[in-house]
């Protein structure tokens, strides 16, 4: 039996569509599908637990993080810590599957080992004609270096305490899996003597990056962060991760709580000194309870009492830019908070962002 896990947010219902039907005509019925809800828009989740309702091996977990960046390892773990053994096969809304693919994965499992395969990668007019895995015509495939369909073996994930949940937005967790297993001496192998899995077209993500507040939570720079941290996990040999907590959800109703807060509310701007002390001091001293905080953009750069200021040879306050506040703390966030209950909302339209957490 191959435990498929299939983590995913607030992605395109058609691939959904046709990844499932791919797995339905698998030669070997010996697996499941675990999908992850990784804090889809409440209409999207609800249309997406409809659509793979049709399919009877498929079960269907929500995570109520709609208000937290995406954070792929986190919600791998939440169900590789409920599964000490068996294998598990981290999987992607965008594959489609070969009819043997469960069949040869099988052959293929094996204690204390760990394989990832080569991916044919679609054209967008390829993916759009829905054609058959047999009659896909295949644009270029992937080399050893594209790490994130594998194989594991449930107990080895145990042994260094999962996916390193550092990693949020994207880049660089499945590398590192590989990379801390291979540090304990657990081989991990590409599977290249054929092509298994097929991946279907779409944008890439990182050219939706903006340099102004969105909705959707981004963070400039982050996965360069990300392969920063992965190069210096080489170097130190690590092996385990997630030294506090690992695999831990917060429950829907605690994050319901969060986003309706109505209680007080402290207002913030972007002076760089009062923001400074905000991250590095009074943060960190907050008693237990529920802390909100708004911040909004509080001067203009370019006024004439600031010009005039700086003519006079006076002090002129250093002022962030409400994105670069937005970033800020945010980083912070996954940093050193991400075990705690919070919500981090983005109001574009009226420049400002709220942020609030729950701390024990």
């Amino acid at each position: 039996m191959i435990t498929l896990i299939f983590p995913y947010r607030d992605r395109d219902l058609n691939r959904v569509l046709r990844s499932l039907k791919s797995l339905q005509l698998q030669t070997s019925k010996e697996f499941e599908v675990i999908w992850v809800d990784y804090g889809s828009k409440p209409q999207i989740a609800e249309a997406v637990k409809k659509l793979i309702g049709q399919f009877e091996f498929v079960t269907y977990h929500y995570a109520a993080t709609q208000f937290q960046p995406w954070n792929k390892s986190r919600a791998l773990n939440w169900i590789i810590k409920q599964r000490t053994t068996g294998w598990g096969f981290v999987a992607d809304v965008d594959m489609l599957f070969h009819p043997e693919f469960v069949e040869r994965t099988l052959s293929l499992q094996k204690d204390r080992e760990v394989t990832y395969f080569k991916v044919g990668f679609l054209s967008e007019k390829e993916t759009q004609k829905n054609a058959p895995f047999m009659e896909c015509e295949i644009a270029f495939e992937s080399t050893h270096e594209a790490t994130g369909l594998t194989l594991f073996p449930f107990q080895v994930l145990h042994e260094i305490r999962g996916f390193d949940e550092f990693y949020h937005f994207w880049g660089a967790e499945d590398t590192d899996v590989h990379v801390r297993l291979r540090n304990l001496g657990v081989p991990v192998h590409f599977y290249e003597k054929e092509v298994l899995l097929l991946h279907q077209w779409h944008a890439n993500y990182r050219s939706e990056e903006q340099n102004q507040l969105t909705e959707k939570l981004q963070l400039q720079g982050i996965v360069q962060l990300n392969h920063e941290r992965l190069s210096q996990k080489r170097i130190q040999k690590t092996t385990g991760a997630n030294p506090k907590a690992w695999g831990e959800v917060p429950s829907e109703s605690v994050m319901e709580s969060l986003a309706n807060f109505s209680g007080e509310i402290l207002a913030l701007g972007c002076e760089k000194h009062a923001f400074d002390a905000f991250l590095y001091a009074t943060l960190p001293s907050l008693e237990a309870g529920i802390h909100a905080f708004r911040f909004q953009e509080t001067h203009s750069k370019s006024s004439a009492k600031q010009q005039l200021k700086k003519v006079l040879g006076k002090k002129v306050p250093k002022y962030y830019t409400i994105k670069e506040v937005h970033d800020l703390l945010l980083l912070h966030l996954i940093s050193f908070y991400r075990d705690f209950p919070y919500v981090f909302r983005v109001f574009p339209k009226e420049g400002t962002f709220l942020c609030v957490i729950q701390l024990p």
